[in-house]
């Protein structure tokens, strides 16, 4: 027999879990208790009390049963005989009413020849009892016990022998039906997640102390409104509201949180600062929370698995309430037995007492009654499961009785156990949503970030630029520390990875900010700061993966001089730029667009007629259509880079005004549209490097005014005389071509102060080329020299002299003529350079600041 210890263990679930049992849950555990009681309380006292006793009914009794009374009324006779040795015998007659009967008491040996000697009188009786002598044996207490054990499988219905026992196995599998969803490995793990996760926000200081920080700041921002907010530095705008953002435009309004105004305010503590540890905590179930609410609401298993069970258990009462009806009125005390031993007992039928029918029928009653408490409990459940939808859950309460209004509503697994725990208690449910919601994150984030970086680490951050401007580059941060702002005196601010960036109105306080980079950080502005973002920056980086990442505010900054756009702008997109027009960026003079464009945008025409420079990057994406550039008749500088170009656009030659022209990396094959360039007065710079150049016409001579020529990287053998004939030329690019002679006519060249032909085949340096005595940087390493002429000597000028890569076996000791050479500027081998006389070195090691030495 089962113990009641033994049995418990069934309905064994860990304690944290109770939050999750509503009270019917409970009480239906408790009720199973009481059932496994009454298990157990029956089936102990069937197996130490339970039995029959049965006693013969007389035949005539049966024939007639004309003597009603005379069952109630025995009149029993014993007669005893005993006898010695192997011959005794003992007889014992009884007599049941007028019909007298003989049941005779042998030893084993004669009880297989005759069971019953029925004797005429009783004087034979009592002679044969005085002659006779032997062992009494108790046969007819034995026959009784034989009856007694007979009739209890015979005459006995089998739910009065087996109740206990069905009882037990009913109340284990409903027992089993109520905790099987904690039990199920798939739920288990989702509910033991949950529960845990559920404790921890309960518990967390955030819980408590970061909304009383909310709620104080709340007051304080309410305060600074109704007084006008005299304690921030308020930047006013001396600009008018022309370019003033949209009511579609993005931006933080300092709402703050909002209370209702009906309801009293609840004085809240002083203001805390959470530390490291608890903001960390606090972070990370923040981030638990996501991940258990993506894992937990894409299925209904949960659900599914509690209804199942819950319908499993109502069946079950139906069943056992069914079944035990029929079998109540088969527990009875007396019972008729037909043994069918009458050639052993002489009788045929049996009236037996069943001793624990009484106690029985008052268990059965009693669990009965539970039973049906049990399933009107089942019945609720299930008209509980299917009243509301369990599979969503909103928050709306709790958003209108706490500050954090965006608090999502849940559904599937997440929504239905949240429902179970209000029917704990509902406190759990509204603590827990604080940790769905991204207000509650972002405050967090921005307490434990102020925390973090003070005024002193953001100091320790902050450099000195290639421009010798103070820099600070924020990176990777949850937003932007408040101490940032009380950077005065920071020139360029850079900020990149940082998703909830928000620039407050303390920017106003940076008067010196001119210089902005946005990297994948879609900044919200307030008002007040936008204004001064408006009328103060200059130079903007908009570093972005969609064009829709793009602050809605760029596009108002009307004194913006700088625009650099980086990122995703193909033709699909180009809709969506025209969209938010630059036609308010009046001032701007320089846009440097970085993309995948097929075609320039038309919205930068609207601010065409502005611009001084135009930079347009692509990553290998084909540039057809640039008849917009006809309409740029400011710009002075042009670069089209990576844009597969196989021809210098028409449209070039319309820009009047053009000063330098950049066609880097491009699939630039001949370039005899450079004729057309005589109409560019102003050209002076012409870069057509990284192309596939085979040649040069000698139509170049027509761009008088060129002076630096850019042709590295492509596919030149020969450089023509008609380059030489460029007087103004002060810089010649041909590196990494295939060039293997330096024609004399570069003597003419008297202002060419920067000649690179590195990685040619020259073999023989021309004598005029020393004639160019402003040379200051000579660059020809990686080609076949064999020897540096001394004439060398006469570039006085020249800083930078770079041969490795040749050649040589000397360098010439004339080269201690070139002042301004020093060994930083002189780029060859070491075994060279030591072979050179001692006083060459001597001098080239010498460190001389000189002021223009290094100018380029």
């Amino acid at each position: 027999m089962f113990t009641l210890a033994e049995v418990a263990s069934l309905n064994d679930i860990q304690p944290t879990y109770r939050i999750l049992k509503p009270w019917w849950d409970v009480f239906m555990d408790y009720l199973a208790v009481v059932m496994l009681m009454v298990a157990i309380f029956a089936g102990t006292m069937q197996l130490t009390k339970d039995q029959v006793v049965c006693l013969p009914v007389l035949q005539s009794t049966v024939n007639s049963k004309a003597q009603p009374g005379a069952s109630g009324k025995a009149d029993f006779t014993t007669v005893e005989t005993t006898t010695g040795q192997g011959e005794a015998s003992s007889v014992r007659t009884v007599s049941f009413g007028s019909a007298p009967t003989v049941t005779p008491d042998v030893p084993l040996s004669r009880a297989t020849s005759s069971q019953y000697q029925p004797t005429e009188s009783g004087q034979e009786l009592k002679k044969e009892q005085k002659d006779s002598s032997g062992r009494k044996t108790n046969l007819d207490f034995q026959q009784y016990v034989f009856i007694n054990q007979m009739c209890y499988h015979l005459a006995l219905p089998w739910y009065s022998k087996y109740f206990p026992y069905l009882v037990l196995i009913h109340t284990i599998i409903l027992i089993v039906s109520s905790n099987f969803w904690f039990k199920y490995p798939k739920t288990c793990s989702k509910i033991e997640h949950f529960v845990s996760i559920l404790g921890k926000c309960f518990e967390s200081p955030w819980t408590t102390k970061a909304l009383s920080e909310t709620a104080c700041e709340d007051s304080e921002e309410n305060k600074q409104r109704l007084t006008g907010a005299q304690s921030l530095p308020k930047y006013v705008s001396t600009s008018s509201d022309e370019g003033s953002p949209s009511a579609s435009t993005p931006m933080i309004t300092k709402s703050g949180f909002k209370f209702s105004a009906d309801k009293p305010m609840i004085e809240v503590p002083s203001v805390t600062i959470l530390d490291k540890k608890d903001g960390e905590q606090a972070k990370a179930l923040f981030e638990k929370v996501r991940k258990f609410r993506a894992h937990v609401e894409d299925s209904d298993l949960i659900y599914k698995l509690y209804v199942g069970q819950t319908v499993i258990k109502t069946v079950k009462f139906i069943f056992i309430l069914c079944y035990t009806a029929n079998f109540v009125n088969t527990i009875s005390f007396e019972h008729i037995c037909n043994p069918k031993v009458e050639h052993l007992i002489g009788y045929t039928q049996f009236e037996c007492t069943h001793n624990m029918a009484y106690m029985l029928k008052k268990l059965l009653i009693s669990y009965i009654s539970l039973i049906c408490v049990y399933g009107f409990i089942c019945l609720y459940t299930l008209f509980w499961l299917f009243r509301i939808p369990l599979k969503e859950y909103s928050f709306e309460k709790v958003r209108e009785e706490s500050s954090f209004s965006d608090i999502p509503d849940v559904k599937n697994d997440f929504a239905f156990l949240l429902h179970m725990v209000d029917q704990y208690d509902q406190l759990y449910s509204k603590r827990f949503g604080v940790f769905l919601s991204e207000v509650s994150e972002n405050k967090l984030r921005e307490i434990s970030l102020n925390h973090e970086w003070t005024f002193e680490k953001l100091r320790q951050h902050v450099s000195r630029n290639a421009q010798d401007k103070q820099e600070l580059h924020l990176f990777m941060l949850s937003g932007v520390p408040d101490a940032v702002f009380d950077l005065t005196d920071l020139d360029v601010l850079k900020l990149e990875l940082i998703p909830e960036a928000k620039i407050p109105a303390k920017i106003s306080q940076m008067t010196n900010l001119q210089e902005l980079h946005l990297c994948h950080c879609p900044a919200k502005v307030e008002q007040t700061a936008f204004s001064f973002l408006r009328d103060h920056l200059r130079c903007l980086h908009v570093k972005f993966m969609d064009v829709a990442e793009i602050p809605a505010w760029v596009y108002l900054l009307k004194n913006l001089r700088e625009l650099y756009l980086i990122g995703n702008l193909n033709s699909e997109n180009n809709k969506m730029i025209g969209l938010e027009s630059l036609r308010e960026l009046r001032h701007l003079k320089i846009l440097h667009v970085k993309s995948n464009l097929t075609k320039i945008p038309p919205n930068i025409t609207d601010v065409a007629p502005h611009l001084t420079k135009l930079v347009i990057h692509n990553d290998g994406t084909k540039l057809v259509v640039l008849n917009s550039l006809k309409k740029m008749t400011n710009v002075a500088e042009l670069e089209l880079q990576n844009c597969e170009l196989e021809r210098i656009p028409h449209a070039i030659f319309s820009l009047s005004n053009l000063q330098e022209l950049d066609l880097k990396s491009n699939s630039i094959r001949t370039i005899e549209e450079i004729i057309s360039f005589q109409h560019l007065k102003r050209l002076t710079c012409l870069k057509l490097w990284h192309n596939k150049i085979v040649n040069i016409p000698s139509s170049i001579t027509h761009i008088k005014n060129l002076e630096s020529l850019y042709l590295s990287n492509n596919k030149l053998e020969s450089l023509p005389a008609a380059v030489f004939s460029l007087q103004k030329l002060r810089c010649l690019d041909v590196s990494y071509n295939s060039i293997a002679l330096i024609p004399a006519e570069i003597g003419l060249l008297q202002n060419l102060q920067h000649f690179h032909i590195t990685g040619n085949k020259v073999d023989i340096l021309p004598k005029q080329l020393f004639k160019c005595v402003k040379l200051r940087t000579l660059s020809l390493g990686q080609n076949c020299i064999t020897s540096i002429p001394d004439k060398v000597s006469q570039l006085l000028q020249l800083t930078h002299l770079e041969l490795k890569g040749n050649c040589l076996d000397r360098l010439p000791a004339t080269l201690e003529q070139c002042q301004l050479l020093r060994k930083s500027g002189l780029v060859v081998e070491d075994h060279l350079f030591d072979a050179l006389p001692s006083e060459v070195k001597e001098l080239l090691n010498q460190d001389t600041s000189i002021p223009f030495a290094n100018g380029i």
